[in-house]
């Protein structure tokens, strides 16, 4: 039963009202599948913007933030493509295209100030419950690596978003940075290192856990945990039906949604695909699971404060970049590495091995073929992972740190992730990267498919779905002002612009108690970069 309808029943019942005559709602304005960050976010959007809408979101799990969005289950990275080399691949002719870290950085600053304005408005509590400020760095070894780490250091300076980004190839700088990253390591190994003081690490599971709480505050907003979405159909005036088991009591009710999202991360797919339109035809799934080692030994802990990311294996999967990484988990300070790539059929942790097969339609079939005859690094790269004893495990971390000790970490299991295939006229299926939001043609219903940045970029992801969903009110002056006041940068670009940038981290920083520091002007030319930033060459 949904959490306030019992809340509601316990009242009447103490004032002499029978329990039976406490309905469950039947229609609302908007359902939401899934109760992770991107639910939370969009919920409270719409809950600023249309506070008269009706909203019931649901959940199969007892809890919110249980999957994905959970602190356990993601490396917790603000991406904002200040360490994650993946997002800044190389040319064939060896430069290097920022376009999509600038783009990603771009989303990052939104999500800051979606998050600022919900601290102000006391929908968040205490910053520092879910966001710290965490040096983000990148890592490298080897002279065709470290070529790789200064030509990305200097494309991304083209970009007024990575001012402030120091580069150095001298051992001794970077291991005052890094100590636990230096100590040990052969003095005669070429290294390389970025870092970027404005780095974060986000608690997801806390942010998706405060916004729902302070939704479930609102008279027009329910919260129904336990339910499992059995069948969803399309009524004749357009609605959405949707069929709902209770997993407490093992009963069925349905409910009617004018508008549907399916925000059920991995899950969403084969929900999509329940609804039988014809968007959903078009994608398939292959799930990649992970795991991390994970130290809390004080001693090991105290002596790491950095994200820092390295470069991935062939073949390796974009969430697969090895990293170590400081994390604020359930009020502690913790260290992780990894990911370790495993493979389950299942599209959630606590999901069903018949998930992937469940999902295997006529239509994806043939696709998934394609992309796994296309890609048999990443099948390679899968099968080895698997293989992984404790002792690989155990080498891979050493590389990143060389002096650890293996009585010092173990091993965590973390969420599942979902890559999307998409069919191809030309190419039969490509493998998708990142993530995709897929609509209905009349936009009454939409779903998030796909992995990382995700969570990161979760503010202005669902202003995209809000175009698509809601395309006259997005355009309305009156949610355009109101949007304006929650993302004050909404509608123009920051990169190119210094003082609207600086203007931007300067105010987040101070509401999400972050540190910041305005950046010096940047260096007229490549010569100056290089005296102001490279050390050791």
């Amino acid at each position: 039963m949904c959490k306030s309808a019992v809340n509601l029943a316990l009242a009447m019942s103490a004032i002499g009202m029978d329990k039976a005559s406490v309905q469950e709602r039947k229609e609302v304005d908007v359902l939401l599948i899934g109760a992770g960050v991107m639910s939370a976010t969009l919920g409270t959007y719409l809950q600023d913007l249309e506070p008269d809408w009706t909203i019931e979101m649901v959940e199969r799990l007892d809890a919110v933030a249980e999957e994905s969005s959970n602190g356990w289950n993601n490396a917790g990275t603000g991406h904002s493509a200040l360490a994650e080399l993946n997002y800044t691949p190389q040319k064939a002719d060896g430069s290097i295209d920022i376009t999509k870290a600038v783009a990603i950085n771009e989303s990052f600053q939104v999500s800051r100030q979606f998050w600022a304005y919900q601290v102000q408005k006391g929908n968040l509590h205490n910053p520092k419950s879910f966001i710290n400020s965490t040096p983000h760095m990148s890592f490298v070894w080897g002279d065709d690596n470290v070529d790789f780490l200064r030509k990305r250091y200097h494309a991304l300076q083209k970009s007024t978003l990575f001012r402030g980004m120091a580069y150095s190839e001298d051992p001794q700088e970077i291991a005052e940075w890094i100590p636990l990253v230096m100590n040990g390591r052969d003095g005669k190994q070429k290294v390389a290192a970025t870092r970027t003081e404005i780095g974060t690490d986000v608690n997801f599971g806390e942010v998706t856990r405060q916004l729902i709480a302070s939704l479930e505050k609102k008279p027009n907003f329910r919260l129904c945990t336990r339910q499992e979405v059995r069948d969803i159909k399309r009524l004749s005036d357009g609605r959405w039906q949707v069929t709902l088991l209770c997993l407490a009591q093992g009963t069925t009710r349905t409910l009617t949604a004018r508008t549907l999202f399916i925000g059920a991360g991995g899950a969403a797919l084969t929900l999509l695909q329940k609804s039988g339109i014809p968007e959903a035809k078009n994608y398939a799934g292959f799930p990649v699971g992970g795991s991390f080692l994970v130290t809390e030994n004080p001693d090991v802990v105290k002596r790491h404060m950095a994200k820092v990311y390295g470069k991935a294996s062939v073949g390796a999967p974009p969430m697969s970049v090895p990293h170590i990484d400081t994390r604020m988990l359930d009020g502690k300070q913790v260290l992780l590495f990894g990911p370790f790539a495993t493979f389950s059929t299942r599209f959630l942790k606590q999901g069903s091995l018949m998930d992937m097969f469940g999902s295997m339609t006529t239509s994806n079939f043939m696709p998934m073929m394609h992309v796994g005859l296309k890609n048999f690094d990443l099948v390679k790269y899968l099968v080895d992972q698997v293989l992984q004893n404790d002792g690989d495990r155990m080498e891979a971390l050493r590389n990143y740190v060389p002096q650890a000790k293996q009585e010092d970490w173990r091993l965590v299991t973390a969420g599942q992730r979902v890559q999307i295939i998409k069919k191809d006229e030309q190419q039969g299926g490509v493998l998708r990267l990142g993530t995709e939001v897929v609509t209905s043609e009349d936009g009454s219903i939409s779903a998030l498919l796909g992995a990382s940045p995700g969570a990161s970029t979760a503010a202005p992801i669902m202003l995209e779905l809000m175009r698509k969903v809601f395309p006259e009110q997005m355009a309305s002056p009156e949610w355009q002002t109101k949007i304006k006041a929650i993302i004050p940068s909404w509608g123009r670009k920051l990169n190119g612009d210094v003082a609207a940038t600086e203007k931007v981290l300067a105010e987040t920083s101070r509401i999400l108690h972050l540190d910041y520091a305005p950046v010096t002007p940047m260096a007229a030319n490549d010569e100056a970069r290089e005296t102001a930033h490279v050390v050791g060459k």
